[in-house]
């Protein structure tokens, strides 16, 4: 419950410098009277401004402060609730917004839309539509119950119900069902994007064993290929017969005997040539004078005939073998020098074969991208939880979403406070004499049936039955409110109700069940009537303009 206890503003509309102070829990009911202008109205401005920062009457923030002073606006209420002491003290020129708890004020870190709405959720429990639904009846800017949007109705409903909150729950739910939808869809495209990074990796480290494959495959084949000409170049070796270093050494031999050989030859045959030149020209021997006989002559020149015919066979002979002996040496030199050329090819792809054998085939190296494919899929499973949670927190949105719908939680408590409602507005209906059956269903519809059965809705009735639903309803939610204990306040102001569309027996009856309202209920009844009301009232206070400010009496 929230115990108004005292109201204090200055500078405030009409009123000036000097305070004007009311206790709020001083009587059961409080009579306030003046002439117009003298600022009766003005304690419901002060309360709203006070605590919601708005004032009861469609008045401007600068039109709050007193025009001939010009600044030092300050309403100031003090009041009672969840076992604190709370005052919360509003000001312009200069701004104000303090709340006090127990004498100490409170933190004041946030920013000053967020400390109101800690006062309303918080503290007060009650926001300005909802306040001026149970406590407020009036002529003048006032909005009735049955006056408000169906929607505006039901939020005064889930106030009075202490249920507001599964709206708040629903906004919020819808924010984050916003969010979550936003990080499934955020999650779906990274997924995508990383199985697309890890399909690319994947190619990419097959290009590369395929790189390296085939640079194995080439190494292999450099290998054979070298193999292969060593094998062909021993193969012609091969071909060549063995000992072909001692074939030549051996016909080097022959060769310088058959030099000697001709040599000799080529000497004998001289001295033949000589020995027949001599006995052809010679008649005598020139050493000892001695005639040489025809005879001899003749047998000495036959037989050198015939040993110089034998020399030449012997040289004609040996000029064959020397040319056949040149020949084959040269042949067997060409093989010897095409054995050596083989053999310095075998020797260049020996060395050839031993380098490839002992040299690493150089691979591009695939173990960097191999990792980066692991961490890729670490990543993919990281997405795809994340992907799953955001799912996951999207469908449990979606269900406490159909849940706090209207047709949900919040429908169920309303359809089981209906009866009691309905049963609450036509028993105070009935106390001020007005005998129709009211009714509103959970979309706070109304029906109302005359005692004929006759349908109508609350535009068909005269100022003065609308009164009295109005009144019934404002009475009603209190008692809702107590029974609840949501916005349960001590603090009722009817605000010239008594002098608009009430009749005498409607005025007997509304005091009727004003006399009947809970111990501790504080009534405040702003008045053109003091005739009437003032010997029915606990107190009154009375308004007036003295020097142009209004001031209590």
């Amino acid at each position: 419950m929230i115990l108004f206890k005292e109201l204090t503003y200055k500078n405030f509309l009409s009123t000036g410098a000097n305070p004007i102070t009311i206790d709020l829990n001083k009587a059961r009911s409080t009579l306030i009277v003046g002439t117009n202008g003298t600022g009766k109205s003005t304690i419901l401005d002060a309360i709203s401004f006070a605590l919601f920062n708005k004032p009861h009457r469609n008045v401007k923030r600068g039109g709050l402060v007193n025009s001939v002073n010009g600044k030092g606006c300050e309403v100031t209420i003090e009041f009672d609730t969840a076992g604190h002491t709370w005052k919360v003290l509003r000001g312009i020129k200069p701004n104000k917004f303090e709340v006090y708890q127990d004498g100490n004020m409170i933190d004041q870190q946030s920013n000053v839309r967020d400390y109101q709405k800690f006062l309303e959720q918080n503290i007060l429990k009650l926001n300005h539509k909802s306040f001026h639904q149970i406590v407020v009846l009036g002529s003048s800017s006032f909005i009735p119950f049955m006056q408000l949007k169906a929607w505006d109705r039901r939020d005064v409903i889930e106030d009075l119900l202490d249920i507001g909150v599964f709206s708040k729950m629903k906004t919020v739910l819808k924010t984050r069902n916003a969010q979550a939808k936003e990080w499934a869809k955020n999650s779906h495209i990274a997924l995508n994007n990383q199985k697309d990074k890890i399909e690319y990796q994947k190619k990419h480290i097959t290009q590369l064993e395929e790189i390296n494959e085939d640079a194995k495959k080439s190494f292999k084949e450099e290998i054979n290929e070298t193999q292969d000409k060593i094998d062909s170049l021993k193969a012609d070796l091969d071909k060549y017969p063995l000992g072909l270093r001692g074939t030549l050494n051996s016909l080097r031999k022959v060769r310088e005997g058959l030099n000697t050989e001709k040599g000799t030859h080529t000497h004998s045959m001289k001295e033949l040539v000589g020995k027949a030149k001599f006995f052809e020209v010679n008649t005598a021997c020139p050493t000892c004078t001695q005639e040489i006989s025809t005879d001899l002559k003749t047998s000495m020149l036959t037989d050198v005939k015939t040993q110089a015919k034998q020399t030449q066979e012997d040289i004609d002979l040996n000029k064959t073998k020397y040319d056949e002996t040149i020949k084959t040496l040269e042949k067997v030199q060409d093989q010897i020098t095409e054995m050596a050329d083989i053999n310095s090819k075998i020797s260049t792809h020996t060395a050839t074969m031993t380098k490839l054998v002992n040299k690493q085939v150089k691979e591009v190296d695939i173990d960097a991208p191999v990792k980066e494919l692991a961490d890729m899929t670490y990543d993919l499973i990281d997405i795809q939880d994340n992907l799953t949670e955001a799912e996951d927190q999207v469908l449990y949105n979606n269900i406490a979403a159909e849940m706090l719908k209207d047709t949900g939680i919040r429908t169920k408590i309303i359809r089981e406070y209906l009866p009691a409602m309905n049963a609450l507005i036509n028993k105070y209906l009935q106390t001020l004499d007005f005998f129709v059956a009211f009714h509103l269903n959970e979309n706070f519809e109304e029906t109302i049936k005359s005692r004929h059965r006759d349908e109508f809705v609350y535009a068909n009735f005269s100022e003065g039955e609308k009164m009295r639903i109005d009144l019934s309803l404002l009475f009603a939610w209190r008692q809702i409110a107590k029974m609840k204990n949501s916005t349960n306040t001590n603090l009722l102001i009817l605000d010239e109700t008594f002098d608009s569309s009430l009749d005498d027996e409607g005025t007997d009856n509304l005091m009727k069940i004003l006399k009947t309202l809970e111990k501790g209920t504080n009534t405040f009844i702003i008045s053109h009537k003091p005739d009437v009301l003032e010997s029915k009232m606990d107190q009154k206070i009375q308004f007036i303009k003295r020097n142009n400010f209004s001031a209590i009496v």
